[in-house]
């Protein structure tokens, strides 16, 4: 008879404890951690200025400025996230326990950099359902993230109670 293993048991963990290690002493973890809140709260300002120029017409600039801020914030997160997935896993960007994460950030760059193509080639509606695409992508993008991250979480949490309980028994 054959043992069946679980799910849990047979998925590899989001990270080694050595690269736990690394991560929880990289300066770039709280980088991470602060621009990620504020490339979202750039993100609802700039889908809110999107929105309300595609229904009245009014605030182009406002609303381009916003988008172009929002990528500038995004090209930023990127190549801070690649240093610390460097700092972490030893490679700047598809290390294993991201790699899908990474590869849709690719798609969300490249919408965020078509918008930027977009404002020299493109009429402003136009212009403004890319940034909408961009930003659709980067909520999926986000998304994945977060579930990355209370996965991240739950096995840390797994893991430490598995310590304390082994030294309970011994």
């Amino acid at each position: 008879m054959t043992q069946q293993l679980s799910p849990q048991s047979r998925r590899q963990p989001i990270y080694t404890p050595e690269e736990r290690r690394r991560r929880d002493e990289s300066p770039w973890t709280i980088v991470q951690g602060v621009l990620a809140p504020i490339q979202f709260l750039v993100f609802l300002v700039s889908l809110y200025l999107v929105l309300r120029y595609l229904a009245t017409g009014e605030g182009y600039l406002a609303a381009t400025w916003s988008v172009v801020i929002k990528t500038l914030v995004l090209y930023t997160i990127m190549i801070t996230g690649s240093i610390w997935e460097k700092a972490v896993f030893g490679q700047y960007l598809f290390a294993r326990p991201f790699f899908w994460e990474d590869v849709f950030s690719m798609l969300v760059l490249a919408l965020h950099t078509a918008y930027l193509v977009s404002l020299y080639a493109l009429d402003h509606q136009t212009q403004m359902f890319i940034a909408l695409a961009a930003y659709a992508t980067y909520v999926i993008n986000a998304t994945q993230f977060l579930i990355k991250l209370r996965a991240a979480r739950l096995e840390g949490a797994q893991q430490g109670a598995s310590k304390a309980f082994a030294g309970a028994a011994e």
